[in-house]
């Protein structure tokens, strides 16, 4: 009963929304005939949708076209452009084709581009393209114009001289690094000059001039006129200098032009540890399962701090390395530290020499120790030996007083 009632209800309002569709169909069309009543009977117009404008030399000009049917009949109306200033070429077109007649429907318009095109000899004025459009019976007919004003091209003037680019005019990097930034020159003067290469950094700082990919250094360039060549400026920081950014100023000149580039060096700085003992011995004598103690020392010998600087160790099997601290947060350029190092044997090891390592990591630097540890026994065994041997020799010689007798 309910799917009955569902389908009853959708098909009425299927029925009403097509009632109400074809209600305003029938209405509109009844509106457009009556609009349609007030119109004359027959009405053209063709007219730009600029009549008048302004270009400069040797640019050519697009139009709208509004062709509209006034009447209450179609038309099919011919176009044409009836006047053409000298040194010009003019047409009415669509898309990509020429356009003669356009049909339009009644009080409908319809969009076409007029198309002017000056030649090389058309100079700065004043000049009228004349357009038509007619019925096809010539009955009815609408005429426009458009008018140009041609300005005088401006002249743009090159500027003289030299131009100097880079793409990359800051390059980044630790100070013992090698930088070579490209330069492209480019002689704007009329005639081959020969342009002196001179540079400006920081105190002690090694700067070079070099033709692109070749590694001899160079003084002058010569270049020909509207010639233009790449070139490489090579920059070798002063070994000791501190992280921060250095301007390198570039002058490239001559007689009759002179040109500037500011290049810029970041240097990160340097990163360099070290690591050892105070008294420069890398040996230790230890215990089998006692400890033994040892102080080294890290320092920053680098221009950067060094951070998270950790400790690691390289041991025989179940040996035991302890470090206090067991990182540094951070150390600063020429700081250094104290490490206690405590190594402890495993208790089976047997006397002689063995080899630990001890490392510390700073990221980007890591330092190695090599230490020789010799493994002693306990002096408690010792006694305990010259005890057995005295025994022993005791045994014998009261063996050999009591054999001796007999």
């Amino acid at each position: 009963m309910t799917r009955k009632v569902e389908r009853s209800f959708l098909f009425s309002s299927l029925f009403f929304i097509v009632v109400m569709v074809l209600l305003i169909s029938l209405n509109s069309s009844a509106f457009s005939e009556e609009k349609k009543k007030d119109l004359p009977e027959r009405g053209i117009s063709v007219s730009p949708e600029y009549t008048g404008i302004v270009v400069s030399e040797e640019e050519g000009v697009n139009i709208d076209l509004i062709v509209t049917n006034q009447g209450r009949r179609d038309e099919n109306i011919d176009i044409a452009v009836t006047s053409i200033p000298d040194g010009w070429k003019a047409w009415i077109k669509t898309y990509s084709f020429g356009v003669t007649g356009v049909h339009v429907e009644s009080d409908k318009s319809k969009n076409l581009t007029l198309r002017a095109q000056p030649g090389e000899t058309v100079g700065p004025g004043k000049y009228t393209i004349g357009i038509r459009g007619q019925t096809q019976d010539k009955k009815f007919v609408s005429t426009s114009q458009v008018t140009i004003e041609v300005k005088k091209k401006k002249e743009e003037k090159r500027p003289e001289g030299i131009k100097i680019t880079t793409s990359y005019p800051v390059l980044q990097g630790p100070t013992g690094a090698k930088f070579e930034f490209s330069l492209e020159v480019e002689n704007r003067l009329d005639k081959d000059t020969i342009f002196n290469l001179i540079s400006k950094g920081p105190e002690n700082w090694e700067i070079n001039f070099k033709p692109a990919y070749e590694q001899k250094f160079i003084s002058s360039l010569r270049l020909k006129a509207d010639q233009s060549q790449t070139m490489a400026v090579e920059v070798k920081p002063y070994p000791f200098a501190k992280p921060g950014t250095y301007p390198i100023l570039v002058k490239i000149s001559s007689a009759e032009a002179e040109g500037e580039a500011v290049l810029k060096v970041v240097l990160t700085g340097t990163y360099n540890l070290e690591a050892g003992t105070a008294t420069g011995l890398l040996s230790l004598n230890a215990l089998r399962g006692n400890k033994a103690n040892l102080s080294i020392y890290v320092q920053n010998t680098g221009s950067a701090p060094l951070n998270n600087l950790q400790f690691i160790s390289f041991k025989p099997e179940n040996w035991e390395v302890e470090f206090n601290p067991e990182k540094i947060d951070t150390l600063a350029p020429e700081q250094l530290k104290q490490v206690e190092v405590s190594i402890t044997p495993t208790d089976q090891a047997l006397v002689g020499d063995y080899s630990v390592g001890l490392r510390a990591e700073g990221g980007r630097v890591s330092k190695t120790i090599e230490l020789r540890v010799t493994v002693n026994a306990s002096s408690a065994w010792g006694w305990i030996g010259i005890g057995i041997i005295v025994f022993v020799m005791a045994g014998l010689v009261f063996l050999f007083i009591r054999l001796g007798r007999r």
